[in-house]
């Protein structure tokens, strides 16, 4: 193709502004087409999008290369005299693409000379929309540096991709730099718009060859003035239907002129009246389409598989939150049997001190009782051997082998019976020590209903009172090893008031000790308590401390809801693996229908065998919080 080739779009026309004589033939060169920068502007209706159509079609004719960035769908109306690739986001398109795809376009449109209508009117997801044109954007620019082939980009409706005023997205950023650097890969662009006052001047200012519709907003006709001049600006807003003033580099002139009418169908015609007939357009080749089509089947088997495997996985999730709930419901249930049977345990143990006591007294009794029973048959075998001094010891002194209850064992006596009751089983214990009788002056040294005489030999001369059926209750007592049966009662007694005041004694320490127990446990219990929770606590990480926390100031909640407080993605796998971490350190609890809150309190008590009262509880639960709310687990 030479640089001098050349194509005819328009003639001349009259009125102000124009140069030359009407009806005098516009031809543009290919070349500069191709690879320059153009700009075509006018108000709906004038006839802006019938020029771009005009220039198509002689491209077309031509065989060179382009591709139309449709925004309305009026361009397919090409196919009805040319094969090209229409290709968009609806079953109107030769192809529905993505933009995975978008390498493809470009490849197509430059090594294989493939003209194409990228149709984004199809989209119904703008940023979709977006994404595909900025692919395929990269795509022909990365491609032109290393084809060196002209080709030209079509844009409509540029002020959309390239405001003036407001931010530039991804879209706008690639079509300024293709206008800027392009030309020396031999790849062009034409802006089109209906708007030039909304379009970044930096492009108006960089494009060599200029077409201005007809204009009437006051806005847009200032641009005209600073571009052409002021007589321009005027003339501008009284232009015909196709009628425009142009400008380019090469003629360095500005001209009216008239363009030509498109050959194709006009898509983008304002409908009528008459009944809508569709053209019967062009087919491509199923090459073409096979290639492209090869792409999409890829990609729905990717996203068929991606569709299924996360089916499985909700799945999954949902069968783990099942059993959780399931495990969680078993836990709940082994903590109130745990309860219960601690519950009635201590009432059991509320109910039964007094008869425990009052079961250990009379089991004390009896024993003392049995042994003193050995003891007086032992006494009767030794006195029938004539050992008397060794009876009269044991009668004075009482059994050697007993000693008083222990403190532990009689502390608690008046649970049960009070201290009166302590007081008559000390009592019966010292009347077992002397023959089971507490009458006044009825000490024996055995039960047996027949006077014994003493062994030393006094037997005569005194009686002894067996059972309290002694003739003479007054009688003087009979004197055994130089000691009466009045001292030994006395000796007695002396015994059983020292076992009483040592029972007193252990009852107010036992006492003394209870309370001492009952005022510890906050400060022995708390501080560990506090402690070993802190420390289970600070080994989780940051995003976990952080649900805990969500879980702790907004009350029940999913798994979901506290990852995604915490700072993560809300992958719901996540979500409940940490969740899990919680609940396994029974610092979360299932409270029902997928929810969980925290139950640090619980926790405290548990850990503290319900040592703590409530008050204290809170005291412990609030030093705890500052583990997570305040960020100390960091």
């Amino acid at each position: 193709m030479a640089e001098t080739e050349q194509i005819t779009v328009a003639t001349t026309s009259a009125g102000p502004g124009g140069t030359g004589e009407p009806g005098e033939t516009v031809n543009l060169p290919v070349v500069e087409l191709l690879t320059g920068r153009g700009f075509i502007t006018g108000k709906s209706g004038s006839g802006k999008s019938n020029t771009a159509s005009v220039i198509a079609e002689k491209l077309l004719d031509n065989g060179f290369g382009l591709l139309i960035v449709d925004i309305d769908g009026e361009y397919y109306g090409l196919k009805e005299e040319y094969e090209i690739l229409h290709v968009g986001g609806d079953e109107e398109c030769d192809i529905q693409v993505t933009e995975d795809h978008a390498g493809k376009i470009a490849s197509l449109a430059l090594e294989q000379n493939v003209p194409i209508i990228l149709d984004i009117s199809s989209f119904l997801d703008e940023e979709e929309a977006e994404t595909l044109l900025t692919e395929v954007a990269k795509q022909l620019f990365a491609k032109a540096k290393k084809q060196k082939q002209p080709f030209l980009m079509l844009v409509e409706e540029c002020h959309e991709w390239m405001p003036e005023k407001g931010s530039m997205g991804e879209v706008g950023k690639m079509l300024i730099k293709i206008g800027k650097r392009g030309r020396k890969h031999g790849l062009g662009i034409v802006g089109i718009s209906q708007r030039p006052a909304d379009v970044k001047k930096d492009y108006i200012t960089q494009c060599d060859w200029l077409v201005w519709h007809r204009l009437t907003w006051n806005n847009d006709t200032k641009v005209v003035g600073r571009i052409l001049d002021n007589k321009y600006a005027d003339a501008v807003e009284d232009l015909d239907d196709g009628e425009a003033f142009m400008m380019n580099d090469w003629a360095e002139q500005v001209s009216r002129v008239q363009f030509h009418r498109k050959q194709t169908f006009d898509a983008g015609a304002t409908p009528g009246l008459d009944d809508f007939e569709r053209p019967e357009l062009k087919s491509v080749s199923d090459d073409l389409v096979s290639e492209l089509q090869t792409i999409s089947d890829e990609q729905q088997e990717t996203e068929d598989r991606i569709k299924e495997l996360r089916e499985e996985l909700d799945k999954k999730n949902s069968r783990i939150a099942e059993l959780e709930a399931e495990l969680q419901d078993a836990r709940d249930l082994s903590r109130m049997a745990e309860q219960f049977t601690e519950a009635m345990v201590e009432q059991a143990e509320d109910y039964n001190p007094g008869r425990t006591e009052q079961e250990k007294m009379r089991r004390q009794r009896e024993r003392f009782a049995e042994q003193s029973t050995s003891d007086g048959d032992a006494d009767t075998s030794d006195e029938a051997d004539g050992d008397a001094d060794t009876d009269d010891e044991a009668d004075a002194d009482g059994p050697r082998d007993e000693q008083p209850p222990e403190p532990d064992e009689t502390a608690d006596a008046t649970s049960g019976g009070g201290f009166g009751d302590a007081f008559s089983a000390f009592a019966e214990d010292g009347a077992a020590m002397n023959g089971g009788s507490t009458d006044e002056g009825a000490a024996t040294n055995g039960s047996s209903a027949d006077a014994e005489p003493a062994s030393n030999g006094h037997a005569e001369n005194a009686a002894v009172a067996t059972n309290g059926d002694s003739p003479d209750s007054s009688a003087a007592a009979v004197p055994v090893n130089g000691r009466t049966e009045t001292d030994t009662a006395e000796a007695d007694d002396d015994a059983l008031r020292a076992a009483i005041a040592e029972a007193v004694e252990a009852e107010q320490s036992a006492e003394a000790t209870e309370a001492v127990e009952d005022e510890t446990p906050s400060d022995v219990d708390g501080p560990a308590v506090y402690a070993d929770l802190r420390a289970d606590i600070e080994e989780l990480d940051r995003k976990t401390c952080r649900m805990l926390a969500y879980y702790r100031e907004q009350g029940p909640g999913t798994p979901l809801n506290a990852h995604f407080s915490a700072g993560g993605s809300g992958d719901r796998t996540a979500a409940y693996a940490r969740n899990r971490e919680l609940r396994l350190r029974g610092l979360v609890e299932h409270v029902g229908r997928g929810k969980y809150d925290a139950r640090l309190a619980a926790l405290v008590r548990e850990e503290s065998d319900r040592g703590l009262d409530d008050e204290e509880v809170e005291s412990v639960v609030s030093r705890l919080e500052s583990a997570f709310l305040d960020g100390d687990s960091d």
